[in-house]
């Protein structure tokens, strides 16, 4: 049986500019973007969220989606770097960053610069693809809720059913993913399943949650849903929305978008730039 692959994480960061964040690797000499590998059980978003914070000081939101990189990695065994283009929420300023045996050196770099300093050729491939997507974009994540409770087993409201323990984890689990597409606006169907699996990202942000009666399978019409999403569409925030399996269709549908049929705790990120479509990805929490 061929030997896993090493996972890793890492995000082409641009500020306004013309400017790229690079890091340097004394063990290497290398110069190259933030990255790292992913902790036991970690998402692949979560992971280039903390690998940048670790190697710069800087926070950055994840914007479109990049290929990603195989390559070996020695011992018989192959590594995969999944990569996102990526915007500083807050100071973008390097010059404080603490060096040490592992970065010695972060320095914001002209792009075509940045050409001639990166070591390795496929990351010239990875800039050459994030030019073509970088400029500033915001994320609408739309999510079904955790698994709950079955209808069967539930002989009361159903806008009451809650979560089980695994939609519980599943919510649990879905704060640093929310976290690194900075979601600051929480817009939930107010069945009680839903506003539990926000829930958690709430409580830890300190967001506000909005319930919408209008995303409740009783109560939702092609009316109520249109309204929603056109305005989270042309807010300027990064939001999640989070509704019904039955419900779903509609929102992909005032999005313009194919319904991707998501399972309990699937996220479906929609990247807008002035309230258009410019990246899509989905995503699956256990």
């Amino acid at each position: 049986m061929a030997p896993k692959d090493v996972l890793a994480a890492g995000v082409v960061v641009f500020r306004p500019g013309r400017k790229v964040l690079l890091v340097h690797r004394p063990r290497y000499d290398d110069w190259s973007f933030p990255k790292g590998k992913l902790d036991p059980g970690e998402h692949p978003t979560a992971a280039a969220v903390r690998e940048v914070a670790e190697e710069t000081g800087l926070h950055v939101r994840l914007g479109p989606p990049l290929a990603s990189q195989r390559y070996a990695n020695g011992g018989g065994r192959m590594k995969t770097v999944f990569y996102w283009t990526g915007r500083v929420v807050g100071d973008d300023d390097v010059s404080g960053y603490a060096v040490n045996d592992e970065i010695d050196e972060v320095a914001w770099v002209d792009r075509d610069e940045a050409f001639e300093r990166l070591t390795y050729p496929h990351d010239g491939d990875t800039l050459r693809e994030a030019l073509a997507v970088r400029r500033k974009t915001r994320a609408l994540v739309v999510l079904r809720h955790g698994n709950a409770r079955s209808r069967k087993a539930w002989a009361h409201d159903d806008r009451l059913r809650p979560l089980v323990r695994a939609g519980q984890a599943q919510a649990e689990a879905l704060v640093p993913l929310l976290a690194a597409y900075d979601v600051t606006r929480v817009v939930s169907s107010s069945s009680t399943r839903c506003a539990e699996t926000v829930r958690p990202y709430v409580d830890t942000t300190g967001w506000k949650l909005e319930l919408e009666d209008g995303l409740s399978e009783e109560d939702a019409t092609a009316e109520s849903v249109l309204r929603v999403v056109d305005g989270l569409v042309h807010d300027d925030e990064g939001a999640v929305l989070c509704s019904h399996r039955p419900v779903l269709p509609s929102v992909f549908d005032a999005l313009g978008l194919e319904d991707p049929q998501l399972e309990p705790a699937g996220l479906f990120v929609v990247h807008l730039r002035k309230g258009k479509v410019v990246a899509t990805e989905a995503h699956q929490v256990r």
